[in-house]
């Protein structure tokens, strides 16, 4: 049975992961109709064609690869200095130029002439461009807030899920007391499972955060602690000790292997799954979003740990990049896993909003070939047609994206370079949920 629901999630992923790669490429198709752009093909995946169908002008399709998409549109770049689209040059520099030129007009017919995406302004250039990765970030909010508000996040709660026995300092072994080890103020307090904390020093605690908070400023300090156990409220009046706690960063993350001197209670907090409001869910999102940049920023640095997964015996960082391979993989463990039906829907929602966030961070780099590539030549053309008409001088035409071809090639080589060594990281020291 495991086995067939891990072969589910996978399916389950795939189909998803589709229908994201379909609604990013339908961005694209919807406004370059809009504004009058022939487009050839619309196709989903890479490789071989699996089906395909004619309908009106347009070729639409799924290909064999299901890992991405296109859509082609007519006259991609500007014709070259000399108003010729063909191949006429033995540098291999120019002949990358002239190649993507030309195919960027190898289905030109008569009277595409006035529908070439070229010769659009500036700004509907970057409406096309920009409405696939666009489409990307509706669907994630979507999601997201289906997750938050429909079914909950896990959040931990400001009641005791269990109570440590003796202090001992963040990353050491708790499940046995080390000889000369102190009680800790919660044990010695009498807090018990399941007491739920109103107020700590005389402040009603809203949620776990703030608890939290409130004890680790109090190191050294005796406070009054009022909980409600079996329906009735009890006051504990604990000293709060000074430890070698678990250190956060500036997104409350727990920063990895490193401690801060605060007051410490002795206790695990109860986890429940909280279904949050409309402004709680968008502070999440908003939170995501921030870790997602901050992770795209960190991608090269995360480049030696990939590497090491790969050759070496070390196991795999949970916060490791993963491919699609190893998401399908995770998918699969989810949907295999014991969690209850709601959560696992919930579990998996999540990850395609998070892959469809990451899809529309990573689109919109200002790299080609990527659509934020597009986009930033759009926008340097329109700079340089102002600057050229404030300053009454000529105007220096469309601007030739072609030209910037072999950076392109430079960087898409970076990308299946990374793709490969993720994908291989991802096969034989995989990330698990668990």
């Amino acid at each position: 049975m495991v086995a067939v629901m891990t072969v589910v999630g996978i399916l389950v992923f795939v189909i998803g992961l589709l229908i994201s790669i379909a609604w990013h490429e339908l961005g694209h198709l919807s406004t370059a109709k809009l504004f009058g752009i022939r487009v050839p093909q619309y196709m989903v995946g890479f490789g071989p064609t699996l089906w395909s169908r004619k309908k009106g002008e347009t070729e639409y399709g799924i290909k064999a690869i299901p890992f991405g998409g296109y859509i082609r549109m007519i006259g991609m770049f500007p014709p070259g200095e000399d108003g010729r689209i063909t191949k006429r040059s033995s540098s291999a520099v120019r002949t990358m130029i002239e190649d993507a030129r030309e195919a960027s007009y190898e289905e030109l017919q008569e009277g595409d002439e006035t529908r070439l995406f070229y010769t659009r302004k500036p700004w509907k250039r970057v409406i096309v461009m920009f409405a696939g990765p666009f489409m990307n970030l509706v669907l994630a909010f979507g999601l997201f807030t289906t997750v938050n508000m429909g079914f909950g996040v896990k959040t931990e709660v400001p009641t005791i899920g269990s109570v440590a026995q003796c202090i001992v300092k963040a990353g050491d072994p708790t499940d046995k007391c080390p000889s000369g080890a102190k009680p800790t103020p919660a044990a010695e307090a009498g807090l018990k499972q399941g007491d739920k904390v109103l107020s700590f020093d005389g402040d009603r605690i809203r949620d776990y955060k703030q608890f939290q908070a409130d004890i680790r400023r109090s190191a050294g300090r005796q406070v009054a602690i009022v909980v409600e156990r079996d329906g009735q409220q009890v006051v504990l009046n604990p000293t709060i000790a000074v430890n070698q706690v678990q250190k956060y960063d500036a997104d409350d993350r727990p920063v990895k292997g490193q401690t801060v001197e605060a007051g410490f209670l002795g206790f695990t907090p109860k986890s429940e799954v909280v279904r949050q409001s409309f402004g709680q869910s968008l502070d999440t999102m908003y939170t995501m979003g921030e870790s997602g940049v901050k992770s795209l920023a960190a991608l090269p640095g995360k480049i030696p740990g990939l590497w090491n997964a790969v050759v070496g015996d070390a196991p795999r960082d949970p916060d490791s990049p993963v491919g699609m391979v190893g998401a399908a993989r995770v998918s699969g463990e989810v949907f295999s896993s014991d969690l209850p039906g709601s959560q696992m829907v919930a579990t998996f929602v999540f990850m395609l909003a998070a892959i469809n966030l990451s899809l529309f961070l990573f689109n919109m780099l200002p790299l080609l070939p990527l659509d934020g590539g597009h986009i930033a030549g759009a926008l340097w053309e329109s700079v340089r047609r102002g600057v050229s008409k404030v300053l009454r001088r000529p105007d220096p035409g469309p601007f030739d994206v072609a030209k910037l071809m072999p950076l392109a090639y430079v960087v898409a080589s970076i990308f299946i370079g990374f793709t490969l060594l993720v994908l291989a990281a991802d096969l034989v020291n995989p990330v698990k949920i668990s």
